[in-house]
């Protein structure tokens, strides 16, 4: 059976979390938005996917400067301050008495607001934005870590900037979502996409990275979000003195590829063992395992900061 990097064992603590909806704390039964919400009703909104390890957001600067640059990039003004939205997740945490657990994640949406009518254009818009914040137990799979994800790749292509630009982490992904339906439909885990020129761009909800000969080589970063994780990667292969970077490569090269693996908040580094039908390794290689060791030690420098 197909799993993607978000897949998850059910915890039954999810089904007594309270979620922040506009500051109030709601059961996860009774937590709602309008119909008329900017992002139910258009995907109008931008989202960031947190990792709470040791008590703390991992990352938590580096994902406000990415929210409130694609919500500056749509002109939406979210209504807080990163301090007061920062404080906002702390409330949510310890909310539900998850500061001292461990495979807490969270997902922090933020939409235009409501609508007076159903209609595209912002100054329809009669209310401030809604900010909801869903805190849960969710750890990755741990075979998801140690024997990885197959990938195919799609017709689905990376959008050109004048289209719709791929740095916003906005709520509107339906390319994303046809890509992925395409790959599993294929019988594969997670999608692998192209740019306008055919180079190999991301994957439908990771970054993908291939190791050559002692080199680690991901897109030119041009055609996909600015991961968080992607970026933590390639600064720990730095910092380790192994060789990275960011260019144009084609399938050529990724079915010619020693290693390959994807990167997420969700999951962090994940093997890749089949491409396209290619096998690359049987599971997790061992530039892998070292690049999964440097990133965890990554995560505790920067939540003891």
């Amino acid at each position: 059976m197909a799993q993607g990097t978000h897949d998850f064992a059910p915890d039954p603590r999810n089904e007594r979390i309270l979620i922040n909806v506009n500051g109030e704390m709601v059961p996860r039964a009774e937590a709602t938005v309008s119909v008329f919400d900017s992002g139910f009703m258009l995907g109008d909104g931008v989202w960031e996917g947190l990792r709470v390890h040791r008590g703390k957001i991992a990352f938590l600067a580096a994902h406000l400067d990415r929210l409130y640059e694609g919500a500056t990039a749509i002109a939406m003004d979210i209504g807080l301050t990163r301090e007061q939205l920062a404080e906002r997740l702390d409330e949510t945490i310890d909310a539900n008495a998850m500061r001292n657990a461990e495979g807490v994640h969270i997902r922090l949406m933020v939409t235009r607001g409501i609508r007076s009518t159903p209609y595209q254009d912002p100054r329809v818009v009669v209310s401030p934005a809604t900010i909801v914040i869903i805190p849960e137990y969710k750890a990755p799979l741990p075979s998801t870590i140690e024997t990885g994800i197959r990938l195919f790749t799609v017709h689905v292509r990376r959008g050109d900037p004048a289209v719709q630009d791929q740095k916003l982490n906005s709520h509107s992904k339906l390319n994303c979502i046809t890509a992925c339906i395409q790959a599993t439909q294929a019988g594969a885990d997670e999608a692998l996409m192209l740019d306008p020129h055919g180079f190999v761009a991301t994957c439908n909800s990771t970054h993908f990275f291939i190791v050559r000969k002692g080199e680690v080589w991901t897109s030119s970063g041009d055609y996909c979000l600015g991961g968080i994780t992607r970026s933590n990667v390639i600064q720990v292969c730095r910092e380790a003195g192994i060789p990275v970077f960011e260019k144009n490569f084609s399938l050529t090269d990724v079915y010619g590829a020693q290693e390959a693996f994807v990167t997420g908040t969700f999951a962090g580094v994940v093997p890749v063992t089949e491409v396209d039908g290619r096998s690359l390794t049987s599971s997790r290689g061992p530039m892998v395992e070292r690049l999964q060791g440097l990133y965890r030690d990554l995560i505790d420098r920067d939540v003891v900061n």
